[in-house]
Order: C-alpha cells, then structure tokens, then sequence
C-alpha cells in the first residue's frame, strides 16, 4: 500500500513539475552545469593554470572563445572548471546547513517544552547576527581555504531549514499515524526518523535547492573580496575579481563569470520554485 501511495505521489509531482516550462529550464541548466563540471579536464581546451605571455588579454576569437586574462590564461577554461568550485562549496556547505537544522527542527519540534525553548531560542540568536560579515570575520581568522569556507556557509546557514522542520513536525506528530506508532510502543528514535523525517522531507529538498545558489553567490562574493578560494584555482569571484582592473578595455573577464553566476544562481532558484509548486498544489498559479 505505501508503495502504491509513494508511485502515486511520484507520478503526480512528476506532472505538475513538467507542466513548469521555467522550472524544466532551470533542471536542465543544473544537468548541464554537472556534466559541464565534472567533465572539465576532458572538453576544456587549455590548461587553467598554464600562463601564456604571448596571449595576453586577448578578446574573445575561434581560438579562445572567452578571450584570455591578463596572464594569458583561456577565460573559457577557467569559467569551466570555477563551476566545479563553485558546485562543490554549494552542495557541501548545503549539506551541512541541512543536517544541522533538520536535527534541530525535529528535536525541537518532536520534544517541545524547554528543548523547544532552548533551540529556539539559539537559532534566535543566530538570527540577530549579520550571516555575510560574520562568514567574514570567521574566514579573516582562519586561513582563506575552500573546506573553511564549507564549513563556515553551512554553520551559518541552518536556521531556516531547523525552522522549517519544526514547523513540519509540530504538525506530523499529532497525526494518527504517529499516534498510533506510539501506541505499539515504537521508540522516539523510530518515530522521529522512520515516520516523520520522511515527511517533512519535502520543505527540506525545496530549502537545500535555493540553498545552493545562496551558497554559490556567497563563495563568489568572498573570492570577489580575495579571501575565498585562492588563485591559481579558478573560481568565479576570483576571475570578476582579476576582471575589475581592467573592465575598461577587457570587459570579457567580467561578462562571462558574472553570466555564469547569474545563469547558475536563477537556475537553481527557479528548479527550487518548481519544486515547491509541484509538492504543494496550492501554490500552483
């Protein structure tokens, strides 16, 4: 029977999913942005490390589709493998962020009473605190690396995702599944991560999607500031950031990286938007 219920639940969302002309743009931008980055070594052209003295800040041509920057490296190559960073700190800090507030949406929401009060109230408190300057003065302390940089993203950014949970299981556990679990005598452990985690699985998947073009934009905005990823590795912040000294006459370093951001961060937010729709019909428009 559950079975029957989850194809159901499949074959419907998969229908309302597909009738969302921008949300099939946005899933088939992300598809092409994997392949793209996993793909890398094989359909980039140049190397992005090796410097050409003989190329430099040369405009975009047959031979460099990006042109190159000012140390004679293909733009083009580099905006290839800056997707590979920028997915990675995407989906790891996501990750994180997701795992510490669904543990804390679904401890505060299933226990209530001074645990409720306790969580609450921390993430209160992370809330009173400007995210961006603090990822700043973290990443100041320690020393500018793309695991400190995870990291410090997906600390800093759960809130959302333990509120959202909480909110989904002060609803699930006073259903009569859940009851009737507790009347069997199903453990607290079996109850939270056997019945309701899977339903309230839905806000998190939305969440995690619009997380990873929030966490994009924030590695880009740090590398842009020079204390993100650190060159030579190519990144999209630190290529815009090697494209502002010479924006006047060189615009392709700018262009290019700054499209790369913007395609990839809309993409996910109308993939994340699609998503929500098709889980929840009454969002439909």
């Amino acid at each position: 029977m559950r079975h029957l219920k989850n194809s159901y639940f499949y074959e419907v969302f998969w229908k309302r999913f597909a009738r969302n002309r921008f949300a099939l743009a946005g899933g088939l931008i992300v598809i092409l942005l994997f392949f793209l980055s996993f793909l890398a070594p094989y359909i980039a052209p140049y190397n992005p490390a090796v410097i050409d003295a003989y190329n430099v800040l040369m405009p975009p041509s047959t031979a460099h589709w990006m042109g190159t920057d000012e140390l004679g490296r293909d733009v083009f190559t580099r905006v290839i493998f800056g997707a590979r960073i920028s997915l990675k700190v995407g989906f790891v800090a996501v990750g994180i962020a997701m795992l510490i507030g669904t543990v804390v949406g679904l401890l505060s929401g299933y226990y209530g009473g001074w645990i409720d009060t306790l969580l609450m109230r921390m993430v209160d408190i992370m809330l009173c605190f400007p995210t961006f300057f603090l990822i700043l003065a973290v990443i100041a302390v320690l020393e500018p690396s793309i695991w400190y940089i995870m990291m410090v993203i997906g600390v800093t950014g759960w809130m959302g995702v333990a509120r959202l949970v909480r909110a989904e299981v002060l609803s699930l556990k006073e259903r009569d599944f859940i009851l009737a679990a507790r009347s069997i005598g199903a453990s607290d452990l079996r109850i939270i991560f056997r019945h309701i985690l899977p339903n309230a699985m839905a806000p998190v998947l939305v969440a995690a999607t619009l997380g990873v073009a929030g966490a994009i934009l924030t590695e880009s905005a740090l590398s842009f500031l020079g204390i993100g990823v650190q060159p030579p590795t190519p990144s999209w912040g630190n290529i815009l950031t090697s494209g502002k000294d010479y924006i006047e006459f060189a615009w392709w370093l700018s262009l290019y990286p700054g499209l790369a951001i913007l395609v990839t961060v809309l993409a996910y937010n109308l993939l994340g938007e699609g998503i929500r729709d098709a889980i929840d019909p009454r969002l439909q428009r």
